[in-house]
């Protein structure tokens, strides 16, 4: 059996704890590192810059705060086997009106990935709006180099893929 199914057995996850933010917004900006360099590839460094202020970790560790506390928020971490070390996150919403389950956010710190933590983060949400009845389930990501990990693993879980574009122009 390949080495990802292994871990998703015996790796736990459980609601996120207010203890657990710090590790979660470190490891999130190691795994992303590799997004960010890619769109500051793709975008160019003034509408790179102009769009992370004032600079992208400082940017994207207020995001990740202010989605793991925002209203209806519903975040998990995935724990290691060995240690019970927090290896990655995933943050779910619903919007109830189009009966709709989301993944906001999701995140396996670099020494962790393939390992299937992104597949059990991913699988737990599944459950999780399963259970509460929705019809309909989403995640966003780029269609940038640096997400194909991202896109390769939604697809591998059945999920499909409208292009939508975000186009960018610096006005000064």
């Amino acid at each position: 059996m390949p080495s990802h199914h292994q871990h998703h057995r015996t790796s736990v996850i459980r609601p996120m704890d207010e203890s657990d933010l710090d590790q979660i917004v470190a490891l999130s900006l190691l795994a992303w590192r590799p997004v960010f360099d890619s769109f500051e590839k793709v975008l160019g460094r003034v509408i790179f810059d102009r769009l992370y202020r004032p600079d992208w970790r400082t940017a994207q560790a207020e995001a990740v705060r202010a989605t793991c506390a925002a209203d209806g928020a519903d975040p998990y971490v995935v724990l290691t086997s060995a240690g019970g070390e927090v290896a990655g996150f995933v943050v779910l919403a619903r919007d109830p009106d189009e009966s709709l389950g989301v993944v906001e956010m999701i995140a396996v710190h670099p020494k962790h990935q393939r390992s299937g933590h992104g597949r059990h983060l991913m699988s737990h949400a599944v459950k999780v709006f399963s259970a509460d009845g929705l019809a309909l389930m989403n995640v966003g990501t780029g269609g940038d180099p640096g997400h194909a990990p991202a896109r390769a693993l939604y697809e591998s879980m059945g999920f499909t893929g409208v292009p939508l574009v975000n186009y960018y122009r610096a006005l000064a």
